[in-house]
Formats: C-alpha cells, structure tokens, sequence
C-alpha cells in the first residue's frame, strides 16, 4: 500500500465531519463523569459499612473492567435484560459507558481531594454549627477541589483518546468515518493518519496547557504551605 497525498486530501473532509460529534461526546461523558464522580464519594462516605463496601466493590469492578467491554454491555445487553432492560441510540450508550467508566477514576480524585482538607476546616465547620450543605459548599469543596485540577484535566485526556472506541457501537465520530472511507475506496492508510493527526492536534496543545496549570497549581501551593510555616513559626 503506497502514500497517496490525493486520497489524503480526498479523504481529509470526509473524515473531520466526524470530529464534531468525537469533541461532543467527549465533553458530554466528561461531564457525566465529574457529576458521577461526587456520587461514589458521597456514596463511599456513607457510615453504613455495608453500602460503603458494596459501593467500593462496584467501583473497582468497573474499573477492572475494559470499558470496551461496558460499552458493549450496555449498548447490546442492556436492552434484552428484563424489567429493566431498555434501548439506547449509539451516542447516549457511549455517554454512559465512558462516562461511568471514568467517574470511578474522578471519584477517586475527589476523595483525595477531600482527605486533603485539613482536619481543623472539618471541625469548625461543625463548631459554627453550618448546615451539612454550607460546610460542603462553602468550606469543604472549595479547598478540596482546586488542588485536584491537574489531575482531572490529565484524565479528560485520556478520556478523549478512549473515545474511538465508540465507532463500536456505531458512534459517527473520526474513527468510523475513516473506517468508512477505508472500507469504500480499500484504502486506510491515508484516513487512519488523519485520524492520528487530528488527535495530536487537540491533545498535544491541551497537555501543555495542563501540564503548566499543573506546575502554577503547584507553586501556588509551595507558596501557601512556606506562608503557613511563617505564620506558626511567628505564633510559636
């Protein structure tokens, strides 16, 4: 199989029709996975050992699980389960599949990020008597979440390279639609390099800007904790 820049360029609009619906469900599984995430934690923080070890379970079983595999389940499963089964179009299956898969792993940055608050915050909050939804809002969430940034922007990475693996199930995204101009004119070669380029193009640029948020999220930190040292070695 020889390069043919004709079929690139031939094959190059073809294939970027399909990059709307790849960033679309990229964000919409992203999103679905950073309003989950909070779920397991909550879930995870419930004192009824029983609920907490089930949800924990749960979690580790998803993520222990190809989310090839979960995409499956739910398109081509789900609706023959009884009771309960029900039909879903390509798109909304992909939603919930990759973005229940990666809540397990944004939880998980969020519980750390929760653990991370000094255990003094947790107690005023409860010496001024705040509501348990002022001391999440108001003091909990915003020292807990900041320091997590990086670490979700890194994952909404690596979701939008697991997004191919929606043209499975049917999904119309930049993967399918090279596979389509592959299978019509028997040539791949071309088509998948687009695929690749376009890839490069978003998550190249978006690493680079996560990887320097990341170093001014840390800085930011550094210069905390030295203040915080000069304050108590003042007080002691």
């Amino acid at each position: 199989m020889n390069w043919s820049w004709e079929t690139f360029f031939d094959a190059l609009p073809l294939v970027a029709s399909g990059l709307g619906i790849t960033i679309g469900l990229t964000i919409a599984s992203y999103l679905f996975a950073l309003i989950f995430g909070f779920v397991w934690v909550f879930l995870r923080r419930i004192p009824f050992k029983p609920i907490s070890w089930t949800v924990t379970w749960i979690m580790e079983f998803i993520r222990s699980t190809p989310p090839l595999v979960q995409l499956f389940f739910i398109y081509f499963a789900w609706p023959v389960v009884p009771y309960v089964g029900m039909t879903l179009d390509p798109f909304t299956s992909a939603v919930l599949g990759l973005g229940l898969h990666f809540s397990t792993y944004i939880g998980e940055v969020y519980r750390s990020g929760i653990e991370g608050v000094d255990k003094g915050q947790w107690e005023a909050s409860t010496a001024l008597n705040y509501s348990l939804y002022d001391k999440w809002t108001k003091i909990i969430l915003p020292q807990a979440v900041p320091p997590t940034i990086p670490m979700l922007g890194n994952y909404l990475i690596i979701l939008f390279k697991e997004v191919p693996l929606a043209s499975t199930i049917g999904v119309v995204g930049i993967l399918h639609m090279a596979q389509s101009y592959g299978s019509q004119y028997w040539a791949y070669l071309e088509p998948l390099t687009i695929v690749g380029i376009l890839f490069l193009i978003l998550s190249y640029p978006s690493a680079i800007l996560i990887s320097k948020l990341e170093k001014r999220m840390n800085r930011r930190f550094d210069k905390k904790a030295a203040l915080s040292s000069t304050q108590k070695g003042t007080v002691v």
